[in-house]
């Protein structure tokens, strides 16, 4: 597996979790995971009735459904996405600036935030937003998108467009279509923003390339649940969602990861602790958490090792 592909196995390390899922809506735009918390990640373009699995997805572990991200069918592959962003949801969101929710701006309170940075720079947008071609006046605005309307470059473009773009945008569906790996790579020159609701918040991204999140804060999960499976699209914006932006300087990224690190800890402390309990009771057979144990400690070894990688570079001797 090649560095960028890797992803999927950090993201999977943060989801393989044993909790039950009580609920999966399949709506319009948006694909909701329900535990405890909720995770989204955008639906498939495409609709279909020939889906094999509806009926069986509620009492499914988290674990179970974000195994599906590495699949190509695209509904098999949302729901494990949503599940990924279920499971990561739990933590304490990174340090950031939450963008104020406003009628009629959805996804384009992003592009307004860094709107002042982008003039005179060549700007890439993976993905079309609903309004988006209001900037084309007002910066060098090039728009990838699968299928393409008005004046958008198809997704072949992306060989040519992203090498040379001073700023790219990329939407975090990539993950789910598995381009992601191939369009952070031709973007490693630029300034590159993932966004959009189906942001993981992983804590790992700065070895992507990625400069910037910008991804789902949930402030009413009730009224967001509630917008999304009656077919809401940017609505989700003004019940329930807000766009929070992340920078990923160094110091920032290593105290998300000093944070994830610390409750990590805890948390195999207190499994460890357990399970040496349960033989000193005299107790036989496996461990009943011995494979939360397992997963906690896969996901401290990759914790650790990010910080390190990006400590040395960070506190490198200059030549």
């Amino acid at each position: 597996m090649n560095k960028l592909s890797r992803i999927y196995q950090l993201l999977l390390d943060h989801a393989d979790s044993d909790i039950a899922v009580k609920e999966v809506t399949i709506g319009l735009v948006w694909t909701v995971c329900k535990t405890g918390q909720l995770g989204l990640a955008m639906s498939p373009g495409m609709p279909t009735r020939t889906l094999s699995w509806p009926g069986s997805l509620a009492g499914k572990t988290l674990g179970e459904l974000a195994e599906w991200i590495t699949d190509w069918e695209p509904y098999k592959a949302t729901v494990g996405m949503a599940a990924i962003n279920c499971s990561l949801n739990r933590f304490e969101l990174p340090s950031g600036i939450t963008l104020l929710a406003a009628t009629d701006r959805g996804n384009l309170a992003v592009f307004e935030h860094f709107l002042p940075q982008l003039k005179d720079k060549k700007v890439v947008v993976v993905g079309r937003y609903p309004g988006i071609e209001r900037y084309a006046e007002q910066i060098n605005l090039s728009i990838l998108e699968r299928q393409p309307l008005y004046n958008d470059y198809p997704d072949p473009a992306c060989e040519f467009l992203l090498p040379d773009a001073d700023w790219v945008f990329l939407t975090a569906s990539s993950i789910t279509n598995k381009t992601f790996p191939r369009l952070a790579e031709l973007a490693q020159n630029a300034t590159t923003v993932l966004m959009g609701p189906t942001v993981p918040w992983l804590p790992q991204w700065h070895e992507f390339g990625i400069n910037y999140l910008a991804g789902l804060e949930i402030v009413d999960p009730v009224k967001l649940y509630q917008t999304a499976a009656e077919g809401g699209g940017v609505r989700i914006f003004e019940n329930g969602a807000r766009y929070r932006i992340v920078e990923l300087t160094p110091d920032n990224s290593m105290t998300w990861l000093k944070n994830r690190i610390s409750h990590d800890y805890a948390e195999k402390q207190q499994l460890t602790l357990a399970m040496e309990q349960w033989y000193a009771g005299g107790k036989n057979g496996r461990f009943p958490d011995f494979n939360q144990l397992h997963q906690v400690t896969t996901r401290l070894s990759h914790l650790d090792i990010s910080y390190k990688c990006l400590w040395d570079i960070h506190h490198r001797e200059p030549s």
